[in-house]
């Protein structure tokens, strides 16, 4: 579900933030992302690493700075 929030606040940014220069730059910050999280839940062997708690706790704190950037962005 933290894919597909990241892409989703990223398209947002997109289409709200429409007349800032980089604006582009700055969601595909955002959605590049998201994209490769879910992404990679459908390749088996990186599937698999993401359920250790370490992987899990990076990738929500990466989540939440993504969501933080895009707050503020």
């Amino acid at each position: 579900m933290g894919g597909y929030l990241l892409i989703a606040l990223g398209l947002i940014n997109l289409r709200y933030q429409t007349g800032h220069t980089a604006v582009a730059q700055h969601s595909l910050a955002i959605i590049f992302p998201g994209a490769l999280l879910l992404a990679s839940t459908w390749v088996p062997t990186i599937a698999k690493k993401l359920e250790s708690k370490a992987v899990q706790a990076g990738s929500i704190v990466l989540g939440v700075v993504l969501i933080a950037y895009a707050v503020i962005n």
